[in-house]
């Protein structure tokens, strides 16, 4: 995403230290600039990281280093008909992140979420479920508020929260899921 992925990503990266992530792991956050910013269609972000690895100025280590591409699973919904296709070609060079309406999903998972309606994730004119109930219960719009990524702080609680639920990626069809606190467990 253009903010929230990046303020949540930037703040864990900031409070590693706090979190006792290893030293010698190191943590970077490939952000979207200009006319990449507004990819969010996981075949594009595949492809993305992909490109990333030959820019020089990474020096990505194909033999030790892992990309991680983070997406909504809601779009395959409704526009991905290959999704199974996509997971695994993006697995043969890649760590899938995905949160299963939204990336907002794994947000709520540092609090305790309400299933049915966040699977359904209907719309309420421009919002949807799971955006709203994120905004009522953080105080926060994660769209436009940088500190929507203090919740990392509390990534405890979410890696708690997602063994809850499901955290197959290749199962996730009309299910909750996310695995994205398993990655960073």
């Amino acid at each position: 995403g253009a903010n929230t992925e990046t303020w949540y990503f930037k703040k864990l990266i900031d409070i590693r230290k706090e979190l006792n992530i290893h030293p010698l792991i190191d943590i970077r956050l490939l952000e979207k600039t200009d006319g990449d910013r507004d990819i969010s269609f996981p075949r594009r972000l595949i492809e993305f990281a992909e490109n990333q690895k030959e820019n020089p100025e990474i020096a990505f280590d194909k033999e030790r280093d892992k990309m991680i591409v983070v997406f909504d699973g809601d779009i395959f919904e409704e526009k991905v008909l290959d999704y199974d296709e996509l997971v695994a070609e993006g697995e043969k060079k890649n760590i899938l992140a995905v949160s299963n309406p939204a990336f907002e999903l794994f947000l709520l998972l540092h609090y305790e979420p309400n299933a049915e309606q966040i699977i359904q994730n209907e719309k309420d004119g421009h919002q949807t479920f799971i955006y709203k109930l994120l905004l009522a219960r953080t105080g926060i719009n994660p769209k436009k508020n940088a500190a929507i990524g203090e919740l990392a702080k509390n990534i405890e609680i979410a890696i708690e929260q997602e063994k809850k639920i499901n955290e197959d990626i290749h199962q996730c069809k009309g299910q909750i899921t996310c695995n994205i606190g398993r990655i960073i467990d």
